[in-house]
C-alpha cells in the first residue's frame, strides 16, 4: 500500500607527514570496518555493487542525507530490485525509490511508454534511477529540515523525510510533531500505523546495514610534544575566533596544525573553530576555552572517503596522544570516548546521546560533520 507523496616550510613538512599518515591508512583499513561506516557484507548484491555509484550521487547532489540512509530507504521500497512494480490508484509505482510516473517526470525522467513501464524504461535502469531519484528525495529533506527548524517540531528531518515519501509532505506539515497520529493530517488509524511502521522498518535497516568505522592507522604521523604550561585559566588568543583559549588547549591546537596541517576548504582539516559562547548548552567547554571542533568536511554535511578517513585519522590521533595533550572526551560519528568510559562492544565509545540538547540524527548535532575536542 502507498499514499498519495509529494515533494610556509615547516607546515609542508607536516602536510608531506600527513600524506604519508593517510597512505599507511589506507592498508589499516583493508583489516578493519569500512571508512565509510557501511556493513558492505550485509548489504544486497546490486547495493554492494552499486554503492560507489550512490556515493558519488549523494556527494554531488545531497551530502546531508547518509548514504546508508539511502540503502536502507531503497530497501524497504523495492528490496534493491530496479525492476519493482507496484500497481496502486496513481497507476503505479516503479523501480527502486518506487516512483509513480508523475513524481518520476518531476525528477527529469521519460514518461512511461506503458504500465507497468517496459523493461529499458529509464525508471527501471538503476543508475539512471538513482541519479534522477536521488536529488528528488533530497528536496524533500531539504523542505521537511526548513519546516521543522521554523515549527519546532521535534520530528527528525530525516523521519519527515520518510513520511513525505510515503504519505507525502503534507502529512508533515499538519500534523503537531511531524509524524501524524490517527486523526491527523487526514491520516486514519491505518495511515498512521503504516507510517509507523514505516519508518521503524528503515530505521532497523539503518542499523542492520551501518558498521562501526575506524579507529585509523595513525602509521607515520607525529607524536605531539609534552605540555609543560599552565592548564588553568582563559588567557590565550583563539587562533579561530576572537575569543579566549586555556594554554594547554591552545598548545592542542598548535599540536594539530603542526600534525595535520592548517585548514582550509582544499586541506584536510577544512576548518576548526574553538572558543564560542554556546549559550543553548550550559556546561559546553567551549565558553571556557577548553574546546575545539574539528570539521574535515563542510559543515551540515556527513563525511565521505577521504575526508572520512581524515577525520578518523584525527579522532585515533587524538585518542592515542590523549594523556600527552590533556584531552578529557572525544565525540565524533555519534560516538562518545573518553579514558574513564573506553570502548562498549568492541565499538569506537559508547553512544553518544546528545545530552537532551542537540539532535543526534542530524551531520551536526550527531558530531558527523565534525569531531568535538574537550581538554582538562
Amino acid at each position: 500500500m502507498r499514499l498519495a507523496t509529494g515533494i610556509g616550510g615547516v607546515l609542508m613538512a607536516g602536510m608531506l607527514v600527513l600524506v604519508m599518515g593517510l597512505a599507511g591508512l589506507t592498508g589499516g583499513l583493508l583489516t578493519q570496518p569500512p571508512a565509510s561506516g557501511i556493513a558492505v557484507d550485509r548489504l544486497p548484491t546490486l547495493a554492494r555493487q552499486l554503492l560507489p555509484d550512490v556515493e558519488r550521487i549523494v556527494a554531488a547532489s545531497c551530502p546531508e542525507l547518509p548514504v546508508v540512509w539511502v540503502l536502507a530507504h531503497v530497501q524497504a521500497e523495492s528490496s534493491w530490485r530496479p525492476e519493482a512494480f507496484r500497481g496502486d490508484r496513481n497507476g503505479g509505482s516503479a523501480g527502486l525509490y518506487q516512483l509513480n510516473q508523475q513524481n518520476w517526470i518531476l525528477t527529469g525522467g521519460t514518461p512511461w511508454a506503458s504500465t507497468p513501464p517496459p523493461a529499458d524504461a529509464d525508471v527501471l535502469q538503476p543508475v539512471d534511477h538513482l541519479t534522477r531519484a536521488v536529488p528528488w528525495v533530497c528536496q524533500n529533506l531539504r523542505t521537511m529540515t526548513a519546516h521543522l527548524a521554523a515549527t519546532g517540531k521535534p520530528t527528525s528531518p530525516l523521519d519527515a523525510m520518510l513520511v513525505c515519501h510515503i504519505a507525502g509532505c503534507s502529512r508533515v506539515a499538519d500534523s503537531a510533531t511531524g509524524v501524524p497520529q490517527a486523526g491527523e493530517a487526514g491520516c486514519g488509524a491505518d495511515c498512521a500505523e503504516l507510517i509507523q511502521n514505516y519508518i521503524a522498518a528503515v530505521h532497523q535497516l539503518v542499523e542492520t546495514y551501518s558498521a562501526p568505522a575506524g579507529p585509523a592507522s595513525i602509521a607515520g604521523l607525529r607524536a605531539p610534544a609534552p605540555f609543560t604550561g599552565p592548564s588553568a585559566g582563559c588567557t590565550e588568543d583563539d587562533p579561530t575566533t576572537t575569543g579566549c583559549l586555556t594554554s594547554r588547549t591552545k598548545d592542542l591546537y598548535d599540536e594539530l596544525i603542526a600534525t595535520f596541517g592548517p585548514p582550509g576548504p582544499d586541506h584536510p582539516i577544512r576548518s576548526i573553530t574553538c572558543w564560542d559562547q554556546h549559550a543553548w548548552n550550559p556546561t559546553s567547554d567551549h565558553p571556557k576555552g577548553r574546546a575545539c571542533d574539528i570539521f574535515p568536511t563542510r559543515a551540515g554535511t556527513f563525511p565521505q572517503g577521504a575526508k572520512l578517513q581524515v577525520g578518523w585519522a584525527v579522532a585515533t590521533w587524538l585518542r592515542t596522544h590523549a594523556d600527552v595533550l590533556g584531552i578529557d572526551y572525544l565525540i565524533w560519528q555519534g560516538r562518545y570516548w573518553s579514558s574513564q568510559s573506553g570502548d562498549v562492544s568492541g565499538e569506537w565509545g559508547t553512544r553518544y546521546t546528545g545530552s537532551g540538547i542537540y539532535d543526534t540524527s542530524n551531520a551536526t548535532g550527531g558530531h558527523y560533520d565534525h569531531l568535538h575536542v574537550s581538554v582538562r
